[in-house]
C-alpha cells in the first residue's frame, strides 16, 4: 500500500507510454477473497487494472520474492527489469524515460493511452472509515472518513456535527471548510484539539474546534527515504515521515504509530520536536530494548494509565507492549512472526492472529480488532489469554447478540461509557458495542 502514492506520479508522468498493472497476490488468507480486493481498489483509489493472484500463480511464475516487487515489461512482452521493494519515483521516471526513448527508436510505441472503466463507491456518508475517537462528556465522536480525505465530528448519537476537510484530496492548512487531507488514520481528542495521522501526506495535522481550523504540526508531506535522505530527529516541521497510521496523546508528548518506517514516533508538544522512540527500523518481530526491539508495520496504539504503550502491530500480527517506566523493554503480548497467523483462541505464543489493526485498553483489558478474521477479540495483558468477544468471522454486516454479530475488517476502536465504538471499515459503518449488555448495534450516521 505505501508504494500506491509513487505508482501514481509515474503514472501522472507518463500518461500515454506507461500501463500499470497490478497484482495482488496475499500473504494473509483474509485477503485472498475477491471481494476483499475489490474493497481495498475502493478504498485505496486505485484506477489501474488489479489482478487477484489467490492461489500465487503469477508470483511463482514471475519468480517473485518480495512485497512490493516492481516487474518492468516491454511491448513485445519480456521482463526487462525487476525491483525489489519500494522506488525512488524520480529514479524510475528516469529508467522508464530511457526505455521510452529506446523503445520509440524501435518503433515500439503508440503512445496512445488505455482507458478503463472503473467502479464507483456506492453514495454514503462515511466511505472506509479508519480510526475513531470518543469523548463523551464532549458529546462528540471524530471518525476518519478515509476514502472521502476528510475528518467526520458527530454526536454521540450519530447526527454529524462539522466536516473537517473538503473531500478531495490534498495538502492544505486551513478553515475546516478549506483543509484537504489524503486518507487520514488516527485521531486523538484532546479537549477541543483533534491530533490526525493525515497517512498519505506524511504528516500530522491538528484541528482545533474552537476556531475551526487545521494546521500541519510534524512532516514536510514528502515520504521519508523516498525523495531524498533527511534526519529522523529534530524540528517536527523539516523531519520526513512514512505512513503515520495512529496517534495517541500523553501528556505533552503525541505517540505516533510510523507504519512505513515499522516504528514508534513521539512528537513533543510543548517543543515541536520529533523522534524515534522504539523500533530500530527493518520489518520484522523482535523485543528488547527501545532502539533494539523491531516492529511490522504498526497501525494501531492505546495507553494504559501512561505506563505501557500498547501496540497492534499488523503485518506479524501481534500486539506489543512497550513500558514506559522500570525496565523500559518491548515485549510481545501476542504473535510470533511476520508469516504467523490465524484465528485461534489461547494464551500466548499458542493464540493467532490475523492482521490486528486496532488496540484500546478498558479497566485492565485490551479490545482487538482482528481485521482480517473479521471479529472483536480480548486480551488480557497480564495472563497473555485472547479470546474471541464479538462477530462470527464471516464477513459481514449484522447486529445483535456478540456471536452472532458480522464485521468487514474492523480497524478502528475506541471507548466511552461502557461502549465500545467501532470502525467497520468495509461496512463503511461506526458500530456500538454495549459491553455490558452484549450487544451489538450500528450507528445512524446522518447529515
Amino acid at each position: 500500500m505505501h508504494a500506491l502514492a509513487q505508482l501514481r506520479e509515474l503514472e501522472a508522468a507518463f500518461p500515454n507510454e506507461l500501463a500499470v498493472v497490478s497484482v495482488h497476490s496475499p500473504k494473509f488468507s483474509g485477503e485472498a477473497f475477491t471481494e476483499t480486493v475489490r474493497d481495498a481498489v475502493l478504498r485505496y483509489g486505485i484506477d489501474h487494472p488489479v489482478v487477484n493472484d489467490r492461489q500465487m500463480t503469477l508470483w511463482s511464475q514471475y519468480a517473485v520474492r518480495a512485497w512490493p516487487t516492481l516487474m518492468f515489461i516491454d511491448p513485445e512482452n519480456r521482463v526487462i527489469l525487476r525491483h525489489e521493494g519500494e522506488i525512488n519515483p524520480e529514479m524510475a521516471k528516469q529508467l522508464i524515460a530511457e526505455m521510452i526513448a529506446e523503445f520509440d527508436a524501435e518503433g515500439l510505441l503508440t503512445h496512445q493511452p488505455l482507458h478503463f472503466t472503473r467502479e464507483k463507491l456506492t453514495a454514503s456518508v462515511l466511505a472506509f472509515p479508519g480510526k475513531i475517537a470518543v469523548d463523551a462528556k464532549a458529546n462528540r465522536i471524530v471518525v476518519s472518513d478515509s476514502t472521502h480525505h476528510r475528518l467526520v465530528e458527530m454526536d454521540l448519537t450519530g447526527k454529524v456535527r462539522s466536516i473537517i476537510g473538503t473531500g478531495e484530496a490534498g495538502n492544505t492548512n486551513g478553515s475546516f471548510a478549506e483543509a484537504q487531507f489524503n486518507r487520514p488514520q488516527g485521531v486523538a481528542l484532546v479537549g477541543d484539539m483533534l491530533y490526525i495521522a493525515d497517512t498519505e501526506n506524511h504528516t500530522i495535522r491538528r484541528a482545533s474546534f474552537a476556531d475551526q481550523k487545521v494546521v500541519t504540526i510534524a512532516g514536510t508531506g514528502e515520504q521519508y527515504g523516498i525523495v531524498a535522505p533527511t534526519p529522523t530527529t529534530g524540528p517536527a516541521r523539516i523531519v520526513a515521515l512514512s505512513s503515520p497510521w495512529d496517534v495517541v496523546w500523553n501528556g505533552n508528548d503525541l505517540y505516533i504509530a510510523m507504519a512505513g518506517m515499522h516504528r514508534i514516533f513521539t512528537l513533543h508538544l510543548d517543543n515541536s520536536s520529533i523522534e524515534p522512540f522504539a523500533g530500530a527500523g527493518p520489518e520484522a518481530l523482535r523485543d528488547g530494548d527501545y532502539d533494539e526491539a523491531l516492529f511490522a508495520q504498526p497501525n494501531g496504539l492505546t495507553l494504559d494509565h501512561n505506563r505501557v504503550l500498547y501496540v497492534a502491530d499488523s503485518e506479524s500480527s501481534a500486539v506489543r507492549a512497550i513500558a514506559l517506566t522500570g525496565t523500559k523493554q518491548v515485549t510481545t503480548l501476542v504473535g510470533t512472526g511476520l508469516f504467523d497467523f490465524g484465528d485461534v483462541d489461547g494464551i500466548g505464543d499458542s493464540a493467532l492472529l490475523q492482521h490486528v489493526q486496532a488496540v484500546c485498553f478498558v479497566d485492565g483489558l485490551l479490545y482487538l480488532a482482528d481485521t482480517y478474521n473479521n471479529r472483536i477479540k480480548v486480551l488480557n495483558p497480564q495472563t497473555r489469554e485472547v479470546r474471541a468477544y464479538a462477530g462470527t468471522g464471516v464477513a459481514g454486516l449484522k447486529d445483535g447478540l456478540l456471536a452472532n454479530a458480522q464485521f468487514n475488517e474492523p480497524a478502528g476502536l475506541a471507548y466511552a461509557n461502557g461502549k465500545l465504538y467501532v470502525a467497520d471499515t468495509n461496512n463503511h459503518a461506526i458500530r456500538v458495542i454495549d459491553l455490558s449488555e452484549g450487544t451489538v448495534g450500528t450507528l445512524d450516521v446522518r447529515m
